[in-house]
């Protein structure tokens, strides 16, 4: 499994103490460091089987600077894209990617089914 966040989010630091906590093994990855590329977000959105705003960090500060509330609406699927792949900050985390499997956030009743 591949475990994507910020390590000072706290709801990264939740899930990752819940992954931890029930010995799940995975690969860490840093979204600031290494930002997710435009590919594996379009992977991620099709297993996913979420709309493409949820992958948006609606809450994060360059997301409301970039004003993307009213923005997002008139951008096309390519552009909202390229504009996730340009910088991790504006994803939502963690992101938890195994095998048949992409889960946005963290819900512990959505770790539990693992």
């Amino acid at each position: 499994m591949l475990f994507v966040c910020y390590p000072k989010c706290t709801t990264c630091q939740k899930a990752q103490k819940w992954l931890d906590g029930h010995g799940v093994k995975y690969d860490f990855r840093n979204i600031k460091e290494e930002n997710p590329t435009e590919a594996e977000l379009r992977e991620w959105h099709a297993r996913s089987g979420l709309t493409l705003k949820k992958f948006f960090n609606t809450s994060g500060l360059l997301y409301k600077a970039l004003n993307l509330k009213d923005r997002l609406p008139g951008m096309s699927e390519d552009e909202q894209f390229a504009l996730l792949a340009s910088d991790g900050m504006l994803v939502k985390r963690p992101i938890l990617i195994g095998d048949g499997f992409v889960i946005v956030g963290f819900k512990e009743a959505e770790y539990e089914k693992l």
